[in-house]
């Protein structure tokens, strides 16, 4: 199967996004966008973006602000949460020294074809899929028992130590986050996090976007929702390219150079039974500037049952989705075979509940 897969993507791009990139070529069809079928472009059209100061969601009013942002967008900016200017331009720095580096000094650290951990672009699982104009490094860093340390660069020297610090300080954000949300919805603090389990995972990765000839027509990442609890993003400092569906518009999200960009994954609409929404999102590419970014993602243990909040159901509310176990993978076939996965774990009424 592996190598099956691996004679297909050397035949479907004979040239690297790289050289296309520094060509100027025209993107192969694997790259094309064909239609869009989730919203459409209206650069008119001006939605506020929800901004929350994580210092003070010890307050009523920025905890409900928090539900509201994330009932009626699923995402917001997060400031206030203790990481400075300097220090976010650290994790930025690492990230553009890495991707800068020559191309065989990133591939000692390439993924294998059938995993998606290491460096390269997409992992080829469907004959339908379209390609993303990226490249990725995805490395675990939670639990630490999974770190995979020989795909972490030697290069720049300081990688792993930032890298380590970097997560810790997300993690405890993300935890923080989970146990406000619950508040906000006058649930038990732990109604969120305690689905999470004791060895909860969380990866990141790390985003690179050449440039394009044709941003009318490839993506740097295709339209979806992520399979996530929480999302938290390190945009480019300069460089703009992320867009959220919003009322069937796709609308650009500012860059804030102290901000965080915080959305939440499918998981947490599923634990939520709706009430908090797993934002639809995109990657723009451009023909002008190349963009980088730094994505956190946490998840449940896989083999951890999560569901929906028991004091969430009710006769108004009812289930929406049943319990699911390792809902990453279902995530990720749906995502490249163009299915909306949250469609496919929606609980049936005429079973019984559970």
């Amino acid at each position: 199967m592996a190598a099956n897969l691996l004679v297909s993507e050397e035949k479907s791009v004979p040239k690297s996004i790289k050289q296309m990139s520094t060509d100027g070529d025209e993107p192969p069809s694997q790259y094309i966008v064909n239609g869009n079928s989730f919203g459409s472009e209206d650069p008119s059209t001006q939605i506020p973006i929800p901004i929350i100061d994580v210092s003070l969601l010890s307050s009523e009013s920025e905890i409900e602000k928090l539900r509201s942002a994330l009932s009626s967008a699923g995402f917001f900016q997060a400031i206030g949460h203790g990481m400075s200017s300097s220090y976010l331009d650290k994790i930025r720095e690492i990230a553009k020294q890495f991707f800068a580096l020559p191309e065989e000094e990133k591939q000692k650290y390439a993924r294998a074809v059938n995993e998606s951990e290491g460096y390269g672009n997409d992992r080829v699982v469907s004959d339908k899929q379209v390609l993303d104009w990226s490249y990725r490094l995805t490395l675990r860093v939670f639990p630490e028992s999974k770190r995979r340390l020989s795909l972490w660069p030697k290069i720049p020297s300081d990688f792993s130590e930032t890298l380590m610090e970097f997560s810790t300080k997300v993690k405890s954000m993300m935890d923080y986050l989970l146990r406000c949300m619950a508040r906000s919805l006058n649930l038990d603090k732990g109604s969120f996090v305690d689905q999470f389990g004791d060895q909860p995972l969380m990866s990141t990765r790390f985003n690179f976007y050449p440039r394009c000839s044709r941003p009318d027509l490839v993506l740097g990442v295709k339209p979806h929702t992520d399979r996530s609890g929480i999302t938290v993003l390190l945009q480019d400092k300069e460089v703009e390219g992320l867009q959220v569906l919003i009322d069937d518009n796709w609308v650009n999200v500012p860059t804030i150079p102290d901000a965080l960009v915080v959305n939440l994954g499918d998981q947490l609409q599923i634990m939520s039974n709706g009430i908090f929404k797993s934002i639809m999102h995109r990657v723009k590419t451009n023909t002008e500037k190349l963009r980088m970014s730094v994505a956190m993602f946490n998840e449940p243990e896989p083999e951890n049952e999560i569901g929906p909040v028991e004091g969430l159901i009710t006769e108004s509310q009812p289930r929406l989705y049943r319990n699911v176990q390792n809902y990453g993978d279902i995530n990720y076939r749906c995502y490249q075979e163009g299915k909306i996965p949250l469609e496919t774990v929606k609980f049936a009424h005429n079973s019984v509940q559970r």
